[in-house]
């Protein structure tokens, strides 16, 4: 095995675990929102009822490029040809860019930001996957 080799082995691995790492952020995330709607507007009736607000209503919309995330993940996971460096380094900087948080960032980085403070299981699986991305 080349140093290459090894070097996009580790990368592929570090990408499998930080789309591993989304993927429960992700489901957090949706269940805290889920709650926080529900306080606002009232009890969401059925699962459907909830995947339709989920993929329409704009109470959800900053966790929608998370969802396109870990699809970009998985697509590239599932190519059958080669995969790049580069494709990589650069689903690995789109990660550090949908983890950022701010109270005063955009509308998507104080959702979240809000979504850190509300749940410290939420802001655990933030710091391990920030900590997966160094």
């Amino acid at each position: 095995m080349t140093s290459t080799n090894s070097f996009l082995e580790t990368e592929i691995k570090k990408l499998r675990q930080v789309r591993q790492g989304f993927l429960r952020l992700h489901k957090a995330l949706l269940d805290s929102e889920r709650e926080t709607y529900e306080q606002h507007f009232g009890k969401i009736q059925t699962n459907g009822d909830f995947f339709q607000l989920v993929i329409s209503h704009e109470w959800f919309d900053w966790l929608r490029p998370m969802s396109q995330f870990i699809v970009q993940v998985d697509e590239l996971l599932d190519e059958k040809d080669a995969i790049a460096a580069s494709q990589i380094h650069h689903l690995l900087q789109h990660a550090r860019e949908l983890l950022k948080a701010s109270e005063n960032g955009t509308l998507a980085e104080q959702r979240y930001d809000q979504a850190i403070q509300r749940s410290p299981d939420i802001a655990f699986m933030h710091g391990e996957i920030l900590n997966s991305l160094k």
